[in-house]
Parts: C-alpha cells; structure tokens; sequence
C-alpha cells in the first residue's frame, strides 16, 4: 500500500539548485538570508537553526560557527554557548509550543545516523504525550502537523528577544 503525505516544503529542495559547497551549514551561517534558510539565532560561536526534515514540529539544531566534524575539537567557548543556546531552545519551544518532553543528542558520525557527518549540530527535538500514532507504526510514515514557516515564525519572536547571552 503506497501513502502520500503532502509536505509542501520539500519540493524547493527537491527540484531547487543544490549547493556546490562543501557543507551545508556554512553555507547557511554565511548567507544573510536567516529567514529563508530557518536560521533562529546567530551566536558568537554557534548558531540555531530548524531542521528541513524534522521528526517533530520545532525540531531544532545548534551548530558550532566553526566547520568540525569532531566534537573533541569544540573549545570550551563553543560547548558552552551550545549548552546554554540548548537551554534556551528547549525553554522557546515549551513556551510557544507546550512541548511536554524532548529528545536532545548529537549523531556523531554515518554509523551514529548522521545525514551531515561532516559538520556536528546538536538535535533538539520536541515531544508530546501522544505524538507517536499510528501512522509511522503501519505505515513507516510521519505526519507533521504545522507547516516549518509557520513554526519559524513562533520561534523567531522568542529568539529575537534573546540579545546578549
């Protein structure tokens, strides 16, 4: 039995320019494009940004600024501020989205699952009692129930405010 789930988002990457470079978070870091490329809050060492391919609504990453496929190599300026941007993130999204629980890790390397191995992020994904329904149990199919932009736009304004770490 074949499924279809309409996520409108993913035809701009499907049939879009694919980028050149090397790596795909310095080449969203680098653009001034933040609302195009969902990119939350620029810190002075890392960066939040919201998955194109979430498990959950507001599933968000925090990426080091600098490219390192290592997490041994993170000084202690950007471990810190991601602990810290972690924290914030999991408090925006309970705020503007009452998430009751989250799932928070690193995928460190292909054999970890990583889908960019080349660049570490950190994942914060949000959960709710419930959230896991029948779809993906028969039919291997996850439903997404708010479309990326719209939940850009909640977390945004809870970003916004957060100047001066």
């Amino acid at each position: 039995m074949r499924h279809i789930v309409w996520a409108p988002w993913r035809g701009t990457y499907i049939t879009g320019e694919k980028p050149v470079s090397a790596c795909v978070f310095c080449d969203i870091f680098k653009s001034p494009d933040d609302k195009n490329n969902y990119l939350l809050y620029r810190g002075n060492h890392t960066f939040i940004i919201m998955n194109l391919y979430p498990y959950n609504n507001g599933h968000l990453m925090i990426v080091p600024i600098r490219h390192t496929a290592d997490i041994l190599t993170l000084d202690k300026n950007e471990f810190e501020e991601t602990t810290v941007l972690m924290r914030r993130s999991i408090k925006a999204i309970k705020e503007t989205m009452s998430a009751e629980g989250f799932n928070v890790g690193y995928n460190l390397g292909s054999a970890a699952g990583a889908g960019i191995d080349a660049h570490i992020h950190l994942h914060i994904v949000p959960r709710w009692n419930g959230d896991t329904n029948f779809m993906p149990v028969i039919s291997e199919t996850k439903v997404i129930s708010e479309h990326i932009t719209d939940t850009y736009n909640k977390l945004a304004k809870f970003f916004c405010i957060m100047e001066g770490l």
